[in-house]
């Protein structure tokens, strides 16, 4: 009986089937992981340029004006360093997907194949050697039982040859059968030999030669795996380093422009973009308000605005006059704040006028006690300018056009800028002008071309921008110079004024008109009704000298905007008011700004505040209009 089929082949290749299995596996979780990495790669640029845009500098923004600094500046240059950086990390991506990712997806594609046709192939081997050795066993049996057979005929013939009561003919047949027997168990012996060395050899080529041909296929493809893999590691690691000098540049372009910092380059651009033009007043003097002395004072370098050199001197008591500070554009407005009673008006009189000592000691009269000047000047200064012209305010804009509301320096530069811009519009126009000039030349030596007259609306059209945009510079210039004619030198000894108001007298006609034509009636029509504010800034421009001394007799006199009829008598005890009977008629000056108190004149010299409940107002209809406009 024959052997078995060795099953250690069998085995082996079972073993490789799963070890290449496995490889394949490796080889796709380390696709897997590579392709991670690039989408992080990708999502990490990304929000490295979201970071770097989210923090660039908006257009027409406070800090695209900062960005003069070093310190902005290195910062810009950090953000767009950092967008360079987030694009090397974008090549990192895209060199990982076409580098790694996209040759190991169609290398494991032809690795399946390959490793699908060396098994084929094996598998095909096994079965062929299989299906040899069960024809063997088929001869190997049918031999086995044709012997069998071929012994039992033999046996029978000799019994029957024995045997003296068989017939002849019985023997015969029985010899005959016996022949044939051995005839077929001879056949069966030559087939099976034949069988057996057609095995022997297949056998042998099988594991002699095609498994070790299809065994070695697998390990070349095995290696070429292993080596695969290695080759796309090594990509990996290259693919980071090619990327570090570029890495590198935008890392030095980072320290670069960090150490670009000038701590006082941007200090002195902070001094010079917030530089004011004016001068710091100087010292303040003592003023004595001791028994018998009167509240009276002299106007000199310590008052609130000091006397220059140039001021002239009044007739009646030889008082040197200097005008506002800066940031005192009304002197009205500031007596007003400095002389008018912060304590509530007394209540009217419930039936009769009341008598005149009680209302000095009502409980909600004005007290004798008056506020610190120095609580007066501090609400002064908190309260907010009003804009000077209607269509600035109209419009809503930050300023006039004349950007009188800046410091002298602040001012000039607004100015110079925009006589700059103008003077490039005006460059602009000038070329598009010659550009049509030799339009119109051309055209007229070449009428085929185009007609000449096409292009003297747009000429026509250019000639009146240029027109207008030099009346514009003209005027800006005309600013322009009035500022730097005001602007001190710094020879100049230090004064308590600014030089911003030097001039304002000679130019106060000019401001009166760009005030009047700034302004805008509410249905669209230009008006030069102007409100009781502007007349007082107009006023003040064309006052020359501003009196130090806070007495009535030294005040600038105010308009008088209506009339008023008192019903109650009232005796003004407090300072800042004064005495009204019932039934007397006086000018209002200033009326209730919400603290109950109106402000009335009786003569040139006599005014002062009166409650507003004892005063029946009529306001003139110019004042109640322009005020509506403010």
């Amino acid at each position: 009986m024959l052997p078995q089929l060795p099953q250690l082949r069998r085995d082996q290749f079972d073993n490789l089937e799963k070890h290449t299995q496995s490889g394949i596996e490796f080889v796709e979780r380390y696709t897997k992981f590579v392709k991670e990495r690039s989408e992080i790669e990708f999502n990490y640029a990304k929000q490295i340029r979201n970071l770097s845009k989210k923090y660039q500098p908006k257009k027409n923004s406070k800090e695209e004006e900062e960005n003069k600094y070093t310190s902005c500046q290195a910062f810009l240059s950090t953000l767009n360093e950092l967008n360079d950086y987030a694009g090397q990390h974008e090549v990192i991506a895209e060199n990982l997907t076409s580098q790694i990712i996209t040759e190991l997806l169609r290398y494991l594609t032809e690795l399946k194949a390959e490793r699908k046709s060396h098994f084929h192939d094996g598998r095909k081997a096994q079965q062929h050697i299989e299906c040899s050795w069960k024809q063997l066993e088929a001869s190997k049996r049918r031999f086995e039982r044709d012997c069998k057979e071929a012994d039992r005929a033999q046996q029978y013939f000799e019994r029957m040859d024995a045997d003296i009561n068989v017939t002849k003919a019985d023997v015969e047949k029985a010899r005959q059968q016996a022949q044939m027997r051995h005839q077929m168990a001879a056949d069966s012996k030559s087939e099976y030999s034949n069988f057996l060395t057609k095995f022997n050899q297949e056998q042998n080529e099988h594991y002699y030669t095609l498994i070790p041909n299809i065994f070695q296929k697998l390990q070349e493809m095995e290696e070429r795996r292993i080596e695969r893999v290695g080759v796309s590691m090594k990509t990996y690691a290259e693919v980071d380093r090619e990327v570090l000098p570029i890495v590198g540049k935008c890392l030095d372009g980072m320290t670069k422009a960090a150490e670009s910092i000038e701590p006082k380059t941007d200090s002195k651009q902070v001094v010079e973009s917030y530089k004011s033009g004016f001068e710091p007043p100087g010292d303040v003097e003592f003023e004595d308000y001791g028994a018998g002395q009167s509240m009276k004072r002299t106007v000199s370098e310590t008052s609130l605005s000091n006397s220059r050199g140039e001021a002239k001197e009044r007739p009646s008591g030889g008082k040197s006059k200097g005008k506002l500070w800066p940031f005192i554009k009304n002197k009205n407005k500031l007596m007003s704040l400095l002389t008018s009673p912060h304590q509530p008006p007394p209540a009217p009189p419930a039936s009769s006028p009341p008598s005149p000592s009680a209302v000095p000691n009502d409980p909600q009269s004005p007290k004798q006690n008056k506020e610190p000047l120095s609580n007066r000047f501090n609400e002064f200064m908190a309260s907010k300018p009003k804009m000077t012209c209607l269509r600035s305010l109209r419009r809503g804009g930050s300023g006039p056009e004349d950007f009188s509301h800046l410091p002298p320096e602040q001012r000039r530069k607004k100015l110079q800028a925009k006589i700059d811009d103008l003077n490039k519009d005006i460059q602009k126009e000038m070329d598009q002008k010659d550009a049509l000039t030799k339009m119109k030349g051309v055209y007229e030596k070449n009428p085929q071309m185009g007609d000449p007259a096409s292009v003297d609306p747009r000429l026509v059209e250019i000639a009146m921008n240029i027109e207008k945009l030099q009346y514009e510079v003209q005027k800006f210039e005309g600013w322009l110079a009035e500022v730097e004619g005001r602007l001190p030198s710094k020879s100049d000894p230090p004064r308590r004024q600014s030089g911003l108001y030097e001039t304002q007298n000679s130019n106060s006609s000019t401001v009166a008109n760009n005030c009047a034509q700034d302004r805008e009636s509410p249905d669209g029509s230009y008006t030069e009704e102007q409100s009781s504010e502007t007349q007082d800034k107009v006023a003040i421009a064309n006052t020359p000298e501003f009196d130090d001394e806070f007495d009535d007799g030294d005040e600038e006199t105010l308009p008088t905007i209506g009339t008023c009829k008192a019903i109650y008598q009232f005796e003004g005890h407090n300072e800042g008011t004064i005495s009204v009977t019932e039934g007397e008629l006086l000018y209002v000056i200033e009326e209730d700004k919400g603290d109950g108190w109106t402000r009335v004149r009786r003569n040139e010299e006599e005014e002062g505040y009166v409650p507003t409940s004892y005063v029946e107002v009529s306001l003139e209809t110019t004042a109640k209009g322009a005020m509506t406009y403010i």
